[in-house]
């Protein structure tokens, strides 16, 4: 297999270029009956696109979705859900000089060495294009787990470069252009993408996402855990090099008598193990984390090759993000909703008729 697909029960495989025609996905394995209409995928869409501020690529697509199958007046049918998105502002003509040779840090070099062949206009299928469709599918399992099961999945920038929240407010993030916590710092982040983006260089960042609701229980407890899937379709995410799971690697310095979740008749006392126990849901919220690494298409000159492997000085124009962990929270947000329903799908299916056989903990224990 070529692996363009993931997910077992809820199985989603996405096709397409940055500057083909357009990108499409496929959803299969979705209930049937759930009520979904074009303009539900705006929204989540929106919060991904590129152009909806200074501090992203100013590449500015339509992202107008078409329903090509699986829904009839309105709602699912259990057939697979057929999406597709034109693209509409593809520019190819700035990736020309580049056509023949390998950015350092960029998927051009794996790519030619795996099929002999890529497409250099905006890196192809390793472009965080690709993620749109990611989203789009998104949409679907957050609506069907919301109506299901009372689940929220929501993200936010947990650190972008150097820069950590000093506070925490939910209610701020969809109010600032970097879905950050903290409102008292947006002008300093806006201060700092502006300096980063006229000097023409790139970083990184860290976005945080969170299910609250997620019942205790899904997940296997050796092959496909909920944390060993949710980990994959993390990473598969462009840019990623690095995922959390609750605590994640902060866990190295803590001791066990700090780490562990203590459990008491009105819930339990911390959530250090990020809702996942085991590869089993512990009915905690689930909190994962992605590092994101610096964007490598850069107009700054750097060393790379060209297909003869000759020597070159590389630079790349166009439109591209000086921190592509800006746009890069609803992708996981919608990830992290694809990985529970699947979860979801396969735990009705083994176990749905366990029922309430034991006592729940609470979520989280009352504090005072």
């Amino acid at each position: 297999m070529s692996d363009n697909s993931f997910g077992r029960l809820l199985r989603v495989t996405t096709f397409g270029e940055s500057h083909g025609p357009a990108i499409g996905c496929v959803i299969d394995g979705c209930p049937p009956g759930l009520a979904i209409a074009p303009d539900e995928f705006r929204h989540d869409l929106e919060r991904r696109a590129t152009g909806k501020s200074r501090h992203v690529s100013q590449r500015r697509e339509a992202d107008e979705v078409e329903i090509l199958s699986g829904v009839y007046e309105g709602r699912t049918t259990g057939t697979p859900i057929a999406l597709l998105i034109r693209n509409t502002d593809a520019r190819s003509k700035d990736y020309e000089r580049i056509a023949q040779q390998f950015r350092p840090a960029h998927a051009d070099y794996t790519y030619w060495q795996k099929y002999g062949i890529r497409d250099p206009r905006g890196g192809g299928r390793s472009s965080a294009r690709e993620t749109t469709m990611r989203v789009a599918a998104g949409v679907v399992a957050k609506k069907w787990l919301g109506e299901r099961f009372d689940i929220r999945v929501r993200g936010h920038l947990a650190q972008l470069g150097g820069i950590l929240p000093r506070g925490f407010d939910w209610a701020a993030v969809e109010e600032n252009p970097f879905f950050w916590p903290d409102a008292s710092q947006v002008a300093d982040l806006e201060a700092y993408m502006d300096a980063l983006r006229k000097s023409g260089d790139s970083v990184g960042a860290k976005v945080r996402v969170v299910a609250e609701g997620v019942p205790a229980g899904w997940g296997e407890p050796i092959y496909g855990k909920l944390d060993g899937d949710l980990a994959a379709a993390l990473m598969s995410i462009n840019a990623v090099k690095g995922v959390e799971i609750g605590d994640g690697f902060a866990s190295v310095a803590q001791r066990g008598t700090e780490h562990r979740d203590e459990m008491t008749p009105e819930g339990f006392l911390s959530n250090h193990a990020g809702g996942i126990l085991g590869g089993i849901a512990s009915g905690q919220p689930v909190i994962a984390s992605i590092a994101l690494k610096p964007t490598s298409s850069l107009r700054l000159p750097g060393r790379g090759l060209d297909a003869e492997g000759n020597p070159v000085e590389v630079i790349t124009t166009g439109r591209h993000d000086p921190c592509v962990g800006i746009r890069a929270t609803p992708i996981a947000e919608a990830m992290m909703a694809l990985v529970l329903m699947d979860h979801a799908l396969r735990h009705r299916a083994q176990c749905g008729d366990v029922g309430e056989v034991h006592p729940r903990i609470p979520a989280q224990a009352p504090r005072g």
